[in-house]
């Protein structure tokens, strides 16, 4: 990201504001409240459209206006507020919007919970599958959104 500019209205949010990552690494974007770092993530996430600056990846310019662009992209985001249906299990939220379908529009649950175990498996981030995520903690729920995210 580089030379990003939001503002609301008179009030600038972002002003030119320059964001290197490296595909492998981790990253933490720190600063008081109201310092911007969510809006910063917001115009990656595609949630806000930067007024200018741009987005690129591997060097090369992206437009990112809707978070389906940035999924597209294979860019992910474990929002600050998390977005997970409480009545739902844990592979009922992961799979939610790309669901693994048997025909009909029917979700195979079988495909869905094995797809769900491998990514667990793979991340290291034990959580059950068929837990319900109003019974789970809230230290649960984030790795939920974060294997969402991946």
């Amino acid at each position: 990201m580089s030379g990003i500019v939001k503002t609301f209205g008179t009030f600038t949010a972002l002003d030119h504001v320059d964001l290197t990552v490296r595909k492998g690494t981790i990253h933490a974007v720190l600063g008081e409240n109201g310092a911007g770092k969510s809006t910063l993530m917001n115009v990656l996430y595609g949630l806000y459209q930067a007024d200018e600056g741009q987005v690129c990846l591997n060097g090369e310019p992206v437009e990112i206006n809707t978070p389906n662009d940035a999924i597209a992209h294979g860019i992910g985001m474990v929002h600050q507020h998390f977005m997970l249906v409480d009545n739902f299990t844990v592979t009922q939220n992961i799979v939610l919007g790309s669901e693994v379908c048997r025909g009909a529009g029917i979700l195979d649950m079988k495909k869905a919970r094995e797809k769900v175990r491998q990514i667990i498996e793979q991340y290291g981030l034990e959580v059950d599958p068929d837990a319900k995520i109003e019974d789970i903690s809230v230290g649960m729920q984030q790795r939920v959104e974060i294997l969402k995210a991946l």
